[in-house]
């Protein structure tokens, strides 16, 4: 009886990928099972999300000595904080006694205190304390420590690793670097965040349409005019060493804003140049942060996977420090914030209708408009590293008529 793999990981395929990593006048999208397997879900987790540097905030979320917060890291509780030598660390949240997690939320402490049994760590991970283990042979309080995770800053965000074999971020998004440098993002000013949740659509097809100019203002027709997708560019060509994939934006005017007036409602970043003031810029920092730029602010998104098609998303903004002293800044911020929610909703809309479309039967691989040069850019970071992790096929065996349709979908 012939043999047919019992998984979704052929041979078929994976090279089957590499026809959306060629030129974008000849490349073809994704296969649908890559947005819709939670096998291949699975498999992303493990072959990205274990080994990618993760962003998990900003660094104003733990700016004093003992401030510290909670976050979920690929599905593991993780302590960010900020020790007494002003260093932010991370490591597990996971007490080395019995496994409970010993902190929630976020604060301000010198040392954490289990629970349940009144283990005390430090804001390094160090076990400081543990009572009544004297009779315990061969016990060390230096072999029980939180398991660090490796941390790096950006631009004033946070990125954690859970390889502690990975190598350095920065480096990687050099490419990126100078269309920052006026902005001074890491002592810019983050008013806050709102998150997203349970939003019905794969995390590829997030990074997709927040870096996707062939829609700008095709479906944002109106409130984006001033932003056409013809004004799209993609600065230097991108190299399989880079962690970030990014597009400049054209205006149709200087200091232009994504709210109905058109118009930069904020006060503008001081250092920016006319020419960076007649743009924006929007980037991928795969598999976490999103992130993009307009005269008088950035904003970013930190997207999170649930499941093959459920997302959380947080959302949030960053301005000049002096910005905060314009006598109407909350207004304006309240009318710039209203202005973004039309894409917003016009954005959840399109991506609820991808996701169920790639569930069709009639699903198919599509081409790419030159506007989407992003979207090729972004396939060849993620096949990169799916050749790297990808699992061999387990056989079984099934009719010929099952192993014909697991070639074909493998293929398509």
């Amino acid at each position: 009886m012939p043999m047919a793999p019992d998984t979704i990981f052929t041979d078929e395929l994976l090279a089957g990928l590499d026809r959306s990593t060629t030129d974008v006048a000849t490349a073809e999208t994704f296969p649908p099972v890559v947005y819709t397997s939670e096998e291949f879900l699975a498999f992303e987790r493990e072959a990205l999300f274990d080994h990618e540097w993760l962003c998990v905030g900003r660094t104003s979320r733990a700016s004093e000595p003992g401030d510290f917060f909670t976050v979920d890291v690929n599905g593991e509780g993780v302590i960010v904080a900020r020790g007494k030598d002003d260093a932010l660390r991370a490591f597990s949240s996971v007490c080395q006694h019995r496994a409970m997690q010993i902190a929630d939320g976020e604060g301000n402490c010198g040392t954490f205190t289990c629970p349940y049994h009144r283990w005390v760590y430090g804001l390094d991970g160090r076990l400081l304390g543990a009572p009544a283990m004297e009779r315990t042979s061969g016990f060390d309080k230096a072999d029980f420590g939180l398991p660090n995770l490796a941390v790096e800053t950006w631009q004033g965000f946070i990125f954690v690793n859970l390889d502690a074999d990975a190598e350095p971020l920065t480096p990687t998004l050099d490419r990126y670097a100078p269309f920052l440098e006026h902005y001074d993002l890491e002592n810019a000013v983050c008013p806050g965040t709102f998150t997203l949740e349970d939003l019905p659509w794969n995390w590829k097809i997030m990074f997709e349409n927040f870096n996707d100019g062939y829609h700008a203002n095709r479906l944002h027709r109106i409130i984006q005019d001033f932003c056409p997708s013809e004004l799209s560019e993609f600065p230097v060509p991108w190299d399989d060493d880079s962690n970030v994939i990014f597009r400049t934006a054209g205006y149709t005017h200087i200091d232009g804003g994504f709210n109905a007036t058109h118009k930069a409602l904020l006060p503008i970043f001081p250092e920016l140049t006319e020419e960076e003031r007649w743009r924006s810029t929007f980037a991928l920092v795969p598999p976490t942060l999103c992130i993009g730029t307009a005269p008088d602010q950035a904003f970013f998104f930190l997207i999170s996977p649930k499941s093959v098609a459920t997302i959380d998303v947080e959302i949030g903004y960053l301005v000049h420090p002096s910005a905060l002293d314009h006598p109407m800044f909350d207004h304006l911020l309240g009318m710039s914030d209203a202005g973004v929610q039309v894409f917003v909703q016009q954005d959840q809309d399109a991506t609820t209708r991808v996701q169920r479309g790639l569930d069709s039967r009639f699903a198919v691989r599509g081409r790419y408009s030159w506007q989407e040069e992003s979207h090729v850019q972004f396939n060849r970071w993620l096949v990169q590293r799916y050749r790297r992790h990808w699992p061999g096929p387990r056989l079984r065996a099934v009719p010929e008529t099952d192993m014909d349709r697991a070639r074909t979908s493998g293929g398509s």
